[in-house]
């Protein structure tokens, strides 16, 4: 599939891609709570799948779930689309939070992203030191090489109020034992999320709404340039540095791209042009309702953001009828 010479039109792109990610919602939501993660997956892999293919783009996964030898998943390198639309770079997790969805738990979405062809970072499957906070903050006012203190005391001191009020997000892991510590010792307050940390990220952007002002720790990398990307449209700020545990993950590095393995990443250079987003709803929580289901019919609800004009969409679907549903 060769890019086409079309202009990337994130207008007219927008509700494609809301239908995208929609669709996947809708191919999963009959696996909440069943505690198959993998068939949960699969399912919203399947539908996404079809979806794109149908939009006119010359589209290649950048973001995607792993290598090609791991495909039934939409592998990063996968050329989607009908090839006859502009070339474009896609960061998609068909369904972030599988375990939260197998268990009926918050926070699960299907998550998408499209920009120009060569607009996102090509991060390896490695761990991403992340740290994020929302929009109306001083540039840099918080960074990674500052400790878990100093930065919940410089975002305290940036919001004028004191580190009792502030939260932060973290993933619930051993690893971040040391940082969660360290963070109640200043009296700010954290909520643990068990998976899902791009809609941890998300809620910095909405902290009026969800009640929290910092994400931070360390999770995916490709999850963090979708963040990125749903920053880029809702404003805030994220940073992330690639981690590697070993030569094989260095290896990945190197095959993406990546020379400089130390580099700090801000927002608008893993995401360098503006790009169209969109999420659906699974499991419900902070951001978007759980998907609803009675006899007869089904909604959904989306949100489908545009960087270029910081449009931000909540849309409801429904439909009488529900083809995924053999039951």
């Amino acid at each position: 599939m060769s890019a086409a010479k079309t202009d990337f039109n994130d207008r007219l792109l927008s509700l494609g891609l809301a239908r995208v990610a929609e669709q996947a919602a809708l191919a999963s939501a009959s696996l909440v709570g069943r505690g198959d993660e993998k068939a949960a997956d699969q399912a919203a892999v399947n539908a996404m799948r079809e979806q794109l293919n149908m939009l006119d783009i010359a589209g290649v996964v950048v973001i995607g779930e792993g290598e090609r030898d791991e495909a039934p998943m939409l592998y990063i390198g996968e050329e989607v689309g009908t090839g006859n639309g502009p070339g474009v770079d896609i960061a998609l997790d068909p369904l972030e939070g599988t375990t939260l969805t197998a268990k009926d738990m918050p926070n699960a979405l299907t998550v998408i992203a499209m920009g120009p062809r060569g607009s996102m970072l090509h991060a390896p499957d490695v761990y991403m030191d992340k740290l994020a906070v929302g929009p109306g903050l001083p540039e840099g006012v918080v960074n990674l090489d500052m400790s878990p203190r100093e930065r919940v005391e410089s975002l305290a001191k940036a919001k004028n109020c004191k580190p009792a009020d502030i939260t932060v997000c973290i993933l619930e892991r051993p690893r971040h034992e040391a940082m969660i510590a360290e963070v109640r010792e200043t009296g700010a307050s954290i909520r643990l999320i068990t998976d899902g940390d791009v809609a941890g990220v998300m809620h910095c952007a909405e902290s009026e709404v969800t009640g929290i002002d910092m994400y931070m720790g360390q999770g995916g990398a490709p999850e963090g340039v979708l963040a990125a990307a749903a920053l880029k449209c809702m404003g805030g700020q994220i940073f992330g540095r690639l981690l590697f545990r070993n030569d094989d993950e260095r290896g990945r590095a190197a095959k993406a791209g990546i020379t400089d393995l130390d580099r700090v990443y801000s927002r608008d250079e893993m995401v360098t042009a503006d790009v169209i987003f969109a999420a659906t709803g699974v499991t419900g929580g902070s951001l978007l309702p759980r998907i609803k289901r009675e006899p007869g019919w089904v909604e959904t609800t989306t949100l489908l953001m545009r960087s270029k004009t910081g449009s931000v969409r909540r849309m409801s679907y429904r439909t009488p009828t529900w083809p995924h549903d053999n039951a």
